[in-house]
């Protein structure tokens, strides 16, 4: 199986697109390590299919990327609110609750990351804007095109993120430990 390091698994959570990615880091935590794309995707779903329906299929379509590519930790973008948009929250929310179940069914350690902490440690910008993301992740693995949609890149930048943050390397000890009780 490629990528041998720890496996991450990147989510941005979204009703109607979920961006997911994972990535497998090893390597000297320093030295920002090796990372290498595994795969990446998005699972799609349309406002006629009802609100359990398409909750059903983010569930399901998640649970085969969890079953096929056996994550070491799951990293979920933490729900971003704005007055402006209340009912997006909510929708969020409810994706995120997919996730979460998901995380806990599985027994894989899960960890909230916020978008902004992911902007700024991708392109040293909190407030980066979507092209900003996708060029940056598209330069950081080195892939010949920018990674479509930006669900997609979100994702693999929640990933990324995770992977090379310093501060996460008690969590990554306790992720390891987790997988080994299973």
């Amino acid at each position: 199986m490629a990528g041998n390091g720890l496996r991450v698994l990147g989510v941005d959570p979204g009703l109607q697109i979920t961006g997911y990615g994972l990535v497998s880091f090893s390597g000297n935590f320093a030295a920002n390590g090796a990372i290498e794309l595994i795969e990446a995707g998005v699972v799609r779903t349309y406002p006629g299919e009802g609100i359990s329906a398409r909750l059903h299929k983010v569930h399901t379509a998640l649970s085969e990327v969890v079953a096929e590519l056996k994550p070491d930790v799951l990293v979920i973008e933490k729900l971003y609110a704005h007055y402006k948009h209340p009912t997006t929250a909510i929708l969020m929310g409810h994706v995120r609750g997919v996730v979460c179940l998901l995380s806990a069914a599985n027994r894989i350690p899960l960890v909230n990351i916020s978008s902004t902490h992911v902007k700024k440690s991708m392109t040293g910008n909190g407030h980066a804007n979507k092209i900003q993301m996708q060029r940056m992740v598209q330069h950081t693995l080195s892939l010949k095109t920018m990674p479509e949609p930006p669900d997609v890149a979100d994702a693999i930048a929640i990933a990324i993120s995770y992977a090379l943050n310093a501060s996460h390397r008690k969590e990554i000890t306790q992720a390891g430990r987790v997988k080994a009780a299973r």
